[in-house]
């Protein structure tokens, strides 16, 4: 870390320097939060776009022309070695996510890994293993579960800490997108288990799962389930085996080895029963990740549609002027609001990555552990393999023709 100064001679906060492994989509989300959280926030540390790596070579160039890293990698181990980061962020799909972040690890960095934590739970376990390691040395870990950093959703575990919903007896949670509706849409990586870990259940059960715990303060500690997988060959990508990038064939086509859709049902600790759905398979739905909380006090329900909002019910009022009241998320002493615009002023999707990197940063500096961890990535694995295992017990039942 090195401290320097301003034009106006004044002392700057000592950098922090980014590697970044994966430049797609969600690489584009983080360098968003990464060049941001700096400039809206007062941070101890300052967070510097030292490297991406990426394997083709023009692409992940260009990629760090566009989003504002300093340097490009075609190889991510080369990313680790560099002396200027310190601070690995881990954009892969799942396959990699443990061999790159235990390599960051063990190589002193700290760790920011993308969700689900891993494939498998083996994979996470080991993760864990190389967290609880580096933490030893003042390293930290976080995997990335941007929802949290909603400020919506972060006011919303504040009126439940509060005991505003008093005890908890339902949590639902529903995570719905429309892109696999169409079944000549190519199989891409995302529909491969090897490369994915599972489909609809880790892309988005692992947001509902992690959710669900974050904001009740409790686990899940039982599910029941039902998985499909409505369209099972799709069409091959041109020029890449693994279905990483390219375009779809004329005629070939390759076998979707993960879920289409999850619908299963769970108890958290305290006794109180939560439900869930992720697919993506309902038409019409582009990024419908709804939530609602009951408790003997009060509800709250969440849409990411409408995400500076949070519906709030005080059941302790009189029915008579009691019900459901819109509490707009943009008051200075909401979550993240103090670096923000006057209240009123709406934010959206890419803020959350933005909070993600302050409250990263935040924990370098001050040597804590940030939330979620490596062991909070691990237990939702765990989660979503019970859900698995479930749906693999669930037999279809058949009924008998009378």
């Amino acid at each position: 870390m090195e401290q320097r100064e301003s034009e106006a001679g004044e002392a700057t906060a000592p950098s922090l320097g980014i590697g970044m492994v994966g430049y797609a989509f969600m690489g584009a989300a983080h360098s968003q939060g990464w060049r941001t959280a700096g400039r809206v926030f007062d941070l101890p540390l300052r967070p510097v776009l030292a490297a991406v790596a990426g394997r083709d070579r023009a692409a992940v160039r260009a990629a760090a022309a566009q989003h504002g890293w300093a340097a490009a990698e075609t190889d991510w181990r080369a990313l680790v070695a560099r002396d200027d980061v310190q601070l690995v962020d881990v954009c892969t799909p799942g396959d990699s996510h443990a061999e790159i972040a235990v390599a960051a690890l063990e190589a002193g960095k700290h760790v920011l890994c993308e969700k689900p934590l891993a494939n498998s739970v083996a994979e996470a376990e080991a993760m864990v293993a190389a967290a609880e390691a580096a933490a030893a040395r003042g390293q930290v870990a976080m995997v990335g579960f941007n929802y949290r950093r909603v400020p919506a959703v972060a006011y919303a575990r504040r009126l439940v800490a509060d005991g505003r919903l008093g005890a908890l007896r339902h949590v639902r949670v529903t995570y719905l997108q429309d892109w696999l509706v169409d079944p000549a849409f190519p199989l891409t990586w995302r529909l491969e288990r090897e490369h994915a870990g599972s489909g609809a259940l880790g892309d988005l059960g692992a947001h509902a799962v992690d959710l669900a715990q974050y904001l009740a303060g409790e686990l899940l500690v039982g599910v029941s389930a039902l998985t499909e997988t409505f369209v099972r060959e799709r069409p091959l990508l041109a020029g890449v085996s693994a279905g990483l990038s390219g375009a779809a064939t004329g005629g070939s086509y390759g076998t979707v080895t993960v879920d289409d859709a999850a619908l299963f049902t769970g108890r958290l600790a305290s006794g109180a029963l939560a439900s869930f759905e992720a697919t993506r398979m309902a038409a019409g739905r582009k990024n419908a990740l709804r939530l609602e909380i009951n408790g003997e006090k009060g509800s709250l329900a969440f849409d990411l549609e409408r995400l500076n909002e949070l519906s709030f019910h005080d059941h302790t009022e009189p029915a008579a002027s009691a019900g459901f009241r819109r509490i707009l998320v943009t008051e200075p002493d909401h979550p993240y609001l103090e670096g923000w615009w006057p209240p009123g002023h709406a934010l959206g999707y890419e803020h959350t990555f933005v909070h993600q990197a302050r409250d990263l940063v935040l924990a370098v500096a001050s040597g804590g552990r940030p939330a979620p961890s490596f062991a909070d990535g691990l237990q939702v694995q765990r989660v979503l393999a019970a859900v698995e295992e479930s749906a693999e017990k669930n037999a279809v039942y058949t009924p008998v023709q009378v």
